[in-house]
């Protein structure tokens, strides 16, 4: 039993799947492997999981953009998102705008000031090119009427690394990746992107009430089987799935990376998933954001 991930190991997109993984694995009397599969902004590892037998054998566990945006973003994708087997929704948490820790701008309305006073001097990591990291971005620049850089990593682990080390000016990231970066002080979060405050961080403001009147951006982790599954098989891993998402050790764990978990049924996942691709194709639509 294998769990694609399609993106480096270190960040939330790697642990939770882990962490399912290893219940998972209980369930089943049978290890659960994590592989990761990164580059190309998902695409390699979902490929290579849309190539996959669907007997229930191999998962893909990604956030959004391997299923609902990179179809906007690449005009020769070598798999078809929509053909996917939905099983559920992992874990959803809002994103933050984050910045390196001697950044000059020390709160968010600082921040909207200084980017619209320097348009185009704003490094902006992204976690690949498409990635919710990156549309966060633009959807930032958009609003705040300024241009950013922005760099794009293969993934959560080494962006993270290079704000830490001062090398980019910002980071657009989920709420569980940076929380504990922010709590050391090796980075500092402004804002969250979500329609409320985060219980996690209640003292900092979101964008909407910032003066992004709005502003909403928040990152998922689906989890999927190869096209063709059989609705039984699909039954059956779904049925595992939610039994683990429920345990107390694992919603325990998951709130430790700052996500909650879902675990909707099978058509509710369809669903949101097919919302968020019409989501996600009016932002590319409305942004800076170029095909590839």
């Amino acid at each position: 039993m294998r769990i694609i991930v399609p993106y480096p190991a270190g960040g939330t997109a790697d642990v939770l799947p882990r962490l399912l993984g290893q219940h998972l694995g209980r369930i089943w009397g049978q290890p659960v492997v994590v592989e990761n599969r990164a580059g190309a902004g998902g695409n390699i590892g979902a490929d290579a999981a849309a190539k996959a037998t669907p007997d229930g054998y191999t998962l893909l566990a990604t956030p959004p953009a391997p299923l609902v945006i990179n179809q906007n973003l690449y005009r020769d994708l070598p798999y078809d998102p929509a053909r996917f087997t939905p099983i559920t929704t992992l874990a959803s948490a809002p994103n933050v705008l984050a910045v390196r820790k001697d950044f000059p701008a020390r709160d968010i309305t600082a921040f909207i000031a200084y980017a619209k006073a320097h348009p185009g001097q704003i490094t902006v990591a992204t976690q690949g090119n498409g990635t919710t990291s990156h549309l966060t971005g633009a959807m930032f620049a958009r609003a705040a009427g300024t241009p950013f850089v922005f760099v794009p990593y293969r993934g959560t682990a080494p962006a993270m690394a290079d704000l830490m080390g001062g090398q980019v000016d910002v980071f657009f990231d989920n709420i569980g990746s940076m929380a504990a970066q922010h709590a050391s002080g090796m980075t500092r979060i402004l804002a969250v992107t979500s329609a409320q405050r985060s219980p996690l961080l209640p003292e900092v403001p979101t964008l909407a009430e910032s003066g992004l009147p709005g502003f909403e951006s928040s990152t998922w982790f689906g989890l999927v089987a190869p096209p063709d599954t059989p609705p039984a098989v699909a039954a059956q891993v779904h049925a595992a799935v939610i039994e683990a998402l429920r345990a107390p050790e694992i919603v325990a764990k998951f709130k430790e990376q700052g996500v909650l978990p879902v675990g909707e049924s099978r058509d509710e996942a369809e669903a949101f998933m097919q919302r968020e691709r019409q989501r996600w194709k009016g932002v590319i639509e409305t942004s800076d954001v170029t095909l590839n």
